[in-house]
């Protein structure tokens, strides 16, 4: 997704300023969260959050009908009317490796670091959304064998996709390191994605076109559309396994929200905006499961794979 997102990218300057701008924010409506005076039930206790990573949480473009950005984060926000304040710093297009690049390391701690950005001086969680485009972005020709007479289940290059996990893996365990060291005990919420088609339908946002990601690195590698579909739930199947190793590890405080399976719609364009993204109401339901997660945190000595 990197590569034709170049219109669209931002300086680290810009970047800069829009994260200085969404602080800003993020203080006022701590602020108003806190105000004694707002009477609260434990339902609706005052609490707050930071998200990073990915696309998933972070959609330049306006979904649907044209009406405002759609994301996870976006639709959390609703949902709780800006009452519990989370502070975006994920970014379109990041793989794990962008998640944690020195800069954006320095960002998540300065924000960590700034304790009006928090109600009751530290975020209730950190939510991440990373590892999709290490999955099925551009580069995920590189995983493929070419179809000679080969099942689906052997699409993918289990040297070259492990070395993938591998890195992935290394970049969410230097999340943790981060948390501990600046928010310890601090749960981190990731989710798995879901299982999309890959029908070549890219972004088409008033003439911008964005992707499509699998279909052209599927056909380039002379599979059909349905062995195409299997190798994408494979990949994305194995890199679910590798989170849900992480989650198993109590000192990783690693909670991982069940979303495959959620966008299950036999007409899939209802859930499903392009190859990569869905619907408004395709990240409604992926909203709703980290509701659901924020509400109820895992112990770390149970299954920390929540439904």
């Amino acid at each position: 997704m990197q590569d034709e997102l170049t219109a669209l990218a931002l300086t680290d300057e810009q970047i800069d300023a829009e994260i200085e701008a969404r602080m800003q924010i993020q203080e006022r409506d701590v602020r108003a969260a806190s105000d004694p005076s707002i009477s609260t039930t434990a339902t609706d206790e005052p609490k707050s959050a930071v998200a990073v990573g990915d696309s998933w949480f972070d959609y330049p473009f306006a979904n649907d009908f044209g009406i405002g950005q759609t994301d996870i984060i976006a639709q959390l926000d609703l949902k709780y009317d800006h009452k519990k304040p989370i502070l975006r710093l994920a970014h379109y297009g990041d793989a794990t490796t962008d998640m944690m690049t020195p800069k954006k390391q320095e960002r998540l701690i300065k924000a960590l670091k700034n304790k009006n950005l928090w109600v009751n001086e530290r975020p209730n969680a950190i939510f991440c959304s990373a590892g999709g485009n290490d999955v099925a972005g551009n580069q995920f020709r590189d995983f493929l064998n070419y179809n000679n007479g080969i099942p689906a289940s052997e699409g993918l290059q289990p040297e070259v996709f492990n070395e993938l996990l591998s890195r992935a893996k290394a970049n969410y365990e230097t999340l943790f390191e981060l948390r501990d060291a600046y928010a310890p005990g601090v749960r981190v919420i990731g989710h798995s994605y879901d299982f999309p088609t890959p029908d070549g339908r890219p972004v088409d946002f008033f003439g911008l076109r964005v992707g499509p990601w699998l279909k052209p690195s599927l056909d380039l590698k002379k599979w059909n559309a349905a062995d195409g579909k299997a190798i994408v739930a494979d990949a994305l199947n194995r890199f679910r396994r590798m989170l849900d190793g992480l989650a198993s590890i109590p000192k990783n405080k690693f909670q991982v929200v069940k979303t495959q399976g959620t966008l299950v719609d036999p007409d899939y364009t209802r859930d499903w905006k392009n190859e990569l993204h869905p619907t408004s109401r395709g990240f409604e339901a992926m909203a709703t499961k980290f509701d659901v997660a924020w509400r109820h945190p895992a112990s770390f000595e149970e299954d920390t794979v929540l439904s």
